[in-house]
């Protein structure tokens, strides 16, 4: 890790194995100490000189550039003597520190407390918790020149924030008894903060503590007009009545900002006016992405929100609103068949209706709604849809229009198998498109088409990168669906790398969180296929339970199931009826199962069939590419079908 500095009690430094570094004498640590405070700006060295001496003797400065010297060789040991320091660097007429923000605990800790103020409760907690363990004593802790006040007293300000930001997840987390202890110290040393007192009654009052609640109150007030003068402020005054009429406590922090703009839309937006309409297609892409049931309402409420739109006869105004549920997808098959194609043929409706007067980026929205909802099946519509939905885009260099266009590329880049590399390449640019623009969801499906793609050729190491990059994305942003695939992932890696039975333990593990995620096309019949696919790749007996719901899989299992319960007869009949896998991220892998079944009945026709369908995929592991199983290596698989074809030499 890189060298680290800390000003959050007594100045220190680490090095890069976390050791101590010895930075020397104090006016050496000042030096360095003074530099932290400027966050990376420059420093003159007649500043430096003024803030080390009250009367700076003579030979102040060239004593400053010997401190910055001797730290230098502490805190770069091993840099070459010839070669510039990259740590405290000389710029124009001084110095700056130019360490990592994440370095510096003071600068991780501003960032943290500034961050959290948009995190969900749980986040903010956490995050807050490790932000105050960073705290040693006070700030800058052994200096006591004018500079060091104020950087202390700054810092001492977003601490107090902090500590009332915590009390606010809590309360917001049902957490309220958990909440007083904290707040009674905090309001004992610092009682001219309001919010804390407001904070400290209502945990109480939440706790069932009314008349304690009230006595803190009271006791708010005394010492606001004995020490300082002041009245209660609106809120204090505020929550007393509230307290006495035994209303529900006023919501704090987020919850507050929630209940306050909604009460003002409320006021403000005419009911049935056209802007709530629009508005609730924000809210629900929101709600898509907090977990199972925000996903699930955003999916009944969308088609009722288009429906509303349609019925007002403005084409424009229902492409908007179906255009404006960008929720990114990663997977390849509808948790709602019937349901996409209604969406598709209202987005289709309003296509034809539109004027030639309407904006492109609307067009474009609704072509790649098109696209993405139309996946999984093999008509070219929307594949054209999604290349015009592209080009749109691109001509209008709009960045959100370009990651909902490229998303409905990704869903149509299954014409036949072996297109790993073109999905990769569509993760590739929807991670460098969203972290230039600060996309977060779209970042985190980027990374998990590339997880898709790189696990397609093999390249684990790469795929466990983004995976990591999808996890961290989601923890910080509140995106519980990405352990479905991360998690899911990681079991398909044990598959692909490990020994039989840790992959099937492993499967077996990630379904207990599968079910019930919200997401029935990820959800039915994908861990008894992925367990086909695990036996059958090892050759070991296709042996389930009799009441195995193998969801939309059934076709392709079938003949293997029936093989294994000795009814080849029934195999055969069930192989000839097994259609070709719908063009979708499972293809390869269903593929394989036909093959296998065909080989062991000696169908010739299905053995050629699925062996011409697997042969632009020969590099590629097999079911790879769903990022959730695998049933091996295709080169593998079509070795075994050429030699039942009589086949030589590929």
């Amino acid at each position: 890790m890189p060298v680290g500095f800390g000003v959050l009690g007594p100045v220190t430094a680490w090095d890069d194995a976390g050791e101590p570094v010895d930075l020397k004498g104090p006016r050496h640590r000042a030096v360095l100490a003074r530099l932290v405070a400027a966050r990376g700006r420059v420093v003159p060295v007649g500043q430096i000189v003024d803030d080390l001496w009250d009367d700076p003797p003579a030979g102040a400065v060239g004593a400053v550039r010997t401190f910055v010297a001797a730290l230098r060789r502490r805190l770069e040991p091993r840099r070459p003597p010839r070669e510039a320091a990259r740590l405290l660097v000389t710029e124009g007429p001084g110095y700056a520190l130019r360490a990592d923000p994440g370095a510096v605990d003071a600068w991780r800790f501003e960032d943290t407390v500034s961050a959290v103020a948009d995190a969900l409760p749980r986040a903010a907690l956490d995050r807050l918790d490790e932000a105050l363990g960073w705290w040693r004593g006070p700030a800058y802790a052994d200096f006591d020149q004018p500079w060091a006040h104020a950087e202390r007293s700054r810092l001492d300000q977003i601490r107090l924030t902090a500590v009332e930001r915590r009390a606010e997840a809590l309360l917001a987390l049902d957490r309220a008894a958990d909440a007083v202890p904290d707040l009674d110290a905090h309001v004992a040393s610092y009682p001219w903060r309001e919010d804390g007192w407001a904070l400290l009654a209502s945990a109480l009052y939440r706790a069932g503590r009314q008349a304690d609640a009230l006595a803190v109150l009271r006791r708010a007030r005394e010492l606001l007009r004995d020490q300082l003068g002041l009245d209660p402020g609106p809120r204090l005054r505020r929550l007393e009545t509230d307290l006495l009429r035994q209303a529900e406590p006023e919501p704090t922090g987020a919850a507050r900002v929630w209940a306050e703009t909604a009460a003002a839309y409320e006021r403000s937006v005419v009911p049935g006016a056209r802007a709530r309409l629009e508005s609730t297609v924000g809210l629900l892409r929101s709600l898509a992405v907090t977990g199972p049931g925000g996903l699930e309402a955003a999916r009944d409420q969308r088609e009722a929100a288009i429906t509303a739109a349609e019925q007002l006869g403005d084409p424009e105004f229902t492409a908007r609103v179906i255009g404006g549920y960008d929720v990114p997808a990663i997977w390849t098959r509808s948790d709602d068949p019937a349901q996409a194609a209604r969406v598709v043929a209202a987005a289709q409706r309003a296509l034809a209706g539109l004027g030639p007067d309407a904006p492109e980026a609307t067009r474009a929205r609704l072509l790649a709604t098109v696209a993405i909802e139309s996946r999984g099946t093999a008509s070219p519509g929307p594949a054209q849809a999604a290349r015009e939905a592209e080009a749109i885009a691109r001509r209008m260099a709009d960045p959100a229009l370009l990651a909902q266009a490229l998303n409905g590329v990704y869903m149509q880049t299954f014409q036949r198998a072996g297109l790993a590399p073109q999905r990769d390449a569509v993760g590739v640019e929807l991670v460098a498109l969203a972290a230039r623009h600060g996309l977060a969801t779209v970042e985190i499906l980027g990374h998990l088409i590339r997880v898709q793609a790189r696990s397609a050729l093999a390249d684990f190491t790469a795929a466990d990168a983004h995976a990591e990059a999808a996890d961290r994305l989601a923890a910080r942003h509140e995106s519980p669906l990405v352990g479905v695939f991360t998690g899911g992932y990681r079991a398909m890696r044990t598959a692909a790398t490990g020994a039989y039975p840790d992959a099937e333990a492993a499967y077996r593990s990630w379904a207990t969180g599968l079910a019930g995620c919200g997401m029935p096309g990820v959800e039915r019949g994908l861990l008894p296929l992925a367990l086909l696919c695990l036996r059958v790749w090892h050759d070991r007996p296709a042996d389930f339970p009799a009441d195995t719901d193998w969801g939309p899989y059934a076709p392709w299992a079938r003949p293997l199931l029936l093989l294994a319960d000795g009814r080849r007869d029934e195999a055969a009949r069930a192989l000839r009826r097994t259609p070709a896998p719908p063009p979708d991220l499972l293809m390869e892998a269903l593929w394989c199962l036909t093959g296998r079944a065909a080989v062991a009945l000696g169908d010739r026709d299905a053995t050629l069939r699925a062996r011409d369908a697997l042969v632009p995929a020969a590099g590629e592991v097999a079911g790879a590419g769903s990022g959730l199983l695998t049933v091996g290596p295709v080169a593998a698989h079509l070795d075994r079908l050429d030699a039942a074809l009589g086949v030589t030499g590929g």
